[in-house]
């Protein structure tokens, strides 16, 4: 009897892989995009001295959220926990346990009582929303700056 397993992914780049360009890919998923808006204008076009210059992408749905994890290239995804139908946090967990578990993720909560949920998602970082523009870009830093090593 042969044991079955998921497939596993093995043409994924790794998680901080900087594209032909020299950017690197930031995946940010929100239903609103006011909320894209604000967190790409808190990071800016580089998260710190010394990182690549970011190539940001915005979703605003989950199938597409996974169409673009899928196609590989993400170093870090930045998530609307607050999104209806599908938020932030189990489209962070479905990644992480079905698609490419190096793919760090940030999660934006509006409850400060979320964050046990949030742990549980996997993921890297919690941050309240609204966002604060300095602890979300030392948050992309350091994510970043990890990964790079």
């Amino acid at each position: 009897m042969s044991e079955t397993s998921a497939p596993t992914r093995t043409d994924a780049p790794p998680a901080a892989q900087e594209g032909a360009d020299g950017k690197t890919t930031i995946l940010v998923y929100s239903d609103d995009s006011k909320t894209r808006s604000e967190v790409r204008a808190s990071v800016g076009r580089r998260a710190a001295k010394g990182l690549p210059e970011i190539a940001w992408k915005e979703v605003a749905t989950p199938d597409a959220l996974m169409l673009e994890v899928r196609r590989g290239g993400c170093s870090l995804m930045i998530l609307d926990a607050e999104a209806p139908k599908l938020g932030g946090m189990g489209l962070g967990k479905t990644v992480h346990d079905e698609v490419d578990p190096s793919i760090p993720f940030i999660l934006l909560v509006a409850r400060p009582q979320d964050e046990w949920l949030a742990r549980w998602s996997g993921a890297a970082r919690t941050l309240a929303y609204p966002v604060n523009p300095r602890e979300l870009s030392a948050a992309v830093a350091e994510l970043l700056n990890t990964e790079e090593k």
